[in-house]
């Protein structure tokens, strides 16, 4: 059955209407294309049909976009030459929005066309705002919380069918800049006023107003600027004097926000300039070919799979224990601090009742007063509204009575680091709630399973490791204990998908994942100080690879004096076997310097009064000086990634990460791993195992033993195989 409906009116106008099945929102697919095709064709052959409007039958929304599912597979569908196949393929797609642009006019006249208008009841994402673009004239519904938008940009590619060049010649490449190189999203009044889409009319009124437009709609109306005589791009083509510093302008802003690491965006940029250069219908084939070139590169492909394949599996509860549905409906949270008041500031926004517990009135009332200076900062920007902040402040009691936890379905301890105190809190909560209460601390170090020896229920016990700042970080850790149940789990991966974030589950083991990957990257940055290496050289390595903060950056934005608290218990719990010595000896005397990063304005960045960042300190090469001789960037960059990614194979080896879908966006959400790679499995898989046991080898030898290959690593190697293609889809780790 198709995925687009057909039907004539009495006054001549054609409606069709897309509905994919059994999805929520209509996401576009190559059969969905052909069919969509046929029924253009049978409305511009019938002379019956006067005009034609297409529109959605899901209710709130027009479509998501492209199935990218389709896209990850277009590249192994196109045969044995796929970047012929590919192009092929995109300009047949190209060749059906044309015939909506065109729709029947005389090529010399421009004359005689059907006018075709869209009418958006909602959300139009990706190939839901390309089609729209083809059509005369855009309606939507006056929907605040529509979005509209070309988000490609944040999967590793760009708005491929049309999306790029129409939007261009119609607003301009300096006002479509937002929308396509940083996948901005505007509401259907923003969007209207960008010059996006043309009328947002009620909702009731939509089809009425399409219809209306399309019965009087003249030649002239459906012609669009750019097939028109005389057509002049708006601020300028990149010949004109405006035009050439708009593009010499946004040559500079891409480079500088991407560090050159990420092809989608100099791909768009190359279509956008030369397409400008020429007639419309040349400038697809250009976008074509650039939009071929990027899905010939493994970072697209590996983006698309982690970012959004993977990413919305997990989110979807793919590793969730066969259970019954575990939806939180009070919610108890102990220590309202940073983070205990960034968790109830969440859980309130998604409509759970919080009990917000600390040892002083005050504090937790501070806690509270979180979330109202969050909802009214988002007032202030027109985010949110007072009912809205009502409604959130209602659903949080700020207590420091553990009685009010009576009833509390999962608790949520957020206390000082100390296994004392969060054995105190656990004892005191577990005489008041339920026995079918599950308990979650989050820590970011502390051993799961020890902690659970507090608990009378260790099955019901687990971790959750959230990420700081709460409401922006978008991944949440869970941790398994060795006797934790799988109600547990399913518990903490239903609760962390109400609150819209994106889990991983892994197993108990020092520092999980996220901090047993992160915290190597920062000591090597450190430990390279120490050798000589120029601080600046060890940070822009890091950029230009990718991370989004190079590792002492990172250390003062985290602070230099958890750093130390991590380095002591550490070094405690591992004795003789602890190898970050050279690391502490400069964390150390940083702290001792009364440097501890940002938030003393003092750390391996100077700052100024406001807090800014105003370069590297200087002190660090007075007591640290550089080596006279400076390493290449490309083995600074090598030993930075491979600190991260060892630790992710070992994770997989040892069982930590029972699933590499987790362990790629685990490492992209949580510390911001190099996205342009699809994550540490992904980028062994694009280098190649044996690639990366030849740099492990060399690192090895020249640098120590942390570098030292793992076993699984080797054996891959040896075999030619890859993380996708042996731990695949549904593999857990060996």
């Amino acid at each position: 059955m198709s995925d687009f409906s057909y039907s004539v009116d009495a006054d001549g106008i054609a409606t069709i209407t897309w509905d994919t099945k059994g999805k929520s929102m209509n996401v576009m697919s190559i059969q969905a294309f052909q069919d969509l095709d046929g029924l253009i064709d049978k409305a511009l052959a019938d002379d019956a049909v006067k005009g034609v409007v297409i529109t959605s039958g899901k209710e709130g929304s027009f479509a998501g976009g492209m199935d990218l599912n389709i896209i990850a597979k277009m590249k192994d569908d196109a045969g044995e030459n796929p970047a012929q196949g590919l192009f092929d393929g995109l300009m047949q797609m190209h060749a059906i929005l044309r015939k909506i642009e065109r729709a029947g006019m005389d090529p010399k006249t421009n004359k005689g066309g059907k006018p075709i208008a869209a009418a958006l009841p909602g959300t139009a994402l990706g190939i839901g705002l390309e089609l729209p673009l083809s059509c005369h004239r855009i309606f939507a519904a006056d929907n605040p919380k529509a979005k509209i938008g070309l988000p490609e940009i944040q999967v590793g590619i760009f708005p491929g069918m049309g999306g790029t060049t129409r939007l261009v010649r119609k607003m301009g490449a300096m006002a479509a800049s937002p929308l396509l190189l940083q996948g901005k999203l505007n509401n259907p009044k923003a969007a209207k006023m960008a010059g996006v889409i043309d009328e947002v009319v009620p909702a009731d009124e939509l089809l009425a107003k399409a219809r209306e437009w399309v019965l009087s709609a003249k030649d002239a109306d459906i012609l669009k600027p750019w097939d028109a005589k005389g057509y002049k791009m708006p601020g300028g083509a990149p010949y004109h004097p405006a035009g050439f510093m708009t593009f010499v302008g946004a040559s500079a802003m891409v480079n500088g926000n991407t560090w050159g690491v990420y092809p989608a965006a100099k791909a768009l940029l190359s279509a956008v300039y030369e397409g400008a250069l020429v007639p419309f219908d040349t400038a697809i084939k250009i976008e074509a070919r650039w939009f071929t070139n990027v899905m010939m590169n493994p970072s697209s492909s590996a983006m698309i799979r982690s970012l959004f394949i993977n990413k919305e599996a997990l989110e979807k509860g793919a590793n969730r224990p066969d259970v019954p549905p575990q939806q939180v409906k009070k919610l108890g949270v102990l220590g309202a601090g940073m983070m205990g008041a960034g968790i109830t500031l969440v859980s309130a926004m998604a409509g759970i009742k919080v009990v917000l517990i600390d040892q002083d009135q005050a504090a937790a009332d501070r806690g509270k007063d979180y979330t109202a200076t969050y909802m009214d900062k988002g007032i202030a920007r027109k985010k949110a509204t007072p009912e809205k902040k009502e409604a959130a402040l209602n659903l949080i009691t700020a207590t420091t009575d553990y009685a009010a936890l009576k009833g509390c379905d999962l608790i949520v301890e957020a206390v000082f680091e100390d296994p004392k105190i969060k054995a105190e809190v656990t004892a005191k909560v577990e005489a008041v709630v339920g026995e079918g209460c599950i308990f979650a601390t989050n820590t970011s170090t502390l051993p799961i399973s020890e902690l659970a020896k507090a608990s009378k229920r260790p099955e019901q016990y687990i971790g959750i490791h959230f990420f700081s700042p709460v409401e922006k970080m978008l991944l949440v850790e869970i941790i398994k204990g060795k006797e934790t149940g799988d109600v547990a789990v399913a518990k903490a991966l239903d609760f962390v998908r109400q609150i819209r974030k994106t889990p991983i589950v892994v197993n108990d083991a020092r520092f999980f994942y996220a901090n047993r990957c992160i915290i190597p990257y920062i000591n090597e940055g450190i430990r390279m100080v120490k050798e000589g290496v120029a601080p600046a050289l060890v940070e822009n390595a890091a950029k230009l690879v990718g991370m989004p903060l190079g590792p002492l950056q990172l250390v003062d934005e985290t602070s230099i004096d958890l750093g130390v608290k991590i380095a002591k218990a550490t070094r405690a719990a591992m004795g003789d076997a602890y190898p970050d010595g050279a690391v502490d000896e400069v964390l150390f005397w940083m702290a001792d310097e009364g440097r501890l990063g940002r938030k003393t304005k003092a750390g391996f960045y100077a700052y100024d009064e406001k807090g800014k960042r105003q370069g590297l300190w200087d002190g660090l090469a007075a007591k640290y000086p550089l080596a006279d001789v400076q390493p290449d960037v490309h083995e600074v960059q090598h030993r930075l990634l491979m600190a991260q990614v060892l630790e992710a194979v070992r994770a997989l080896d040892e069982g930590v990460l029972e699933d590499i879908r987790e362990g790629d966006v685990g490492a992209i959400l949580g510390w911001g791993f190099a996205p342009w790679s699809g994550g540490p499995f992904s980028w062994l898989d694009m280098i190649g195992e044996a690639k990366a046991v030849e740099i492990c080898d060399h690192l090895t030898e020249t640098y120590g033993e942390r570098f030292s290959t793992p076993d699984l690593l080797r054996e891959m190697a040896d075999k030619g195989e890859t993380f996708y293609g042996r731990f695949g889809k549904d593999a857990k780790a060996a």
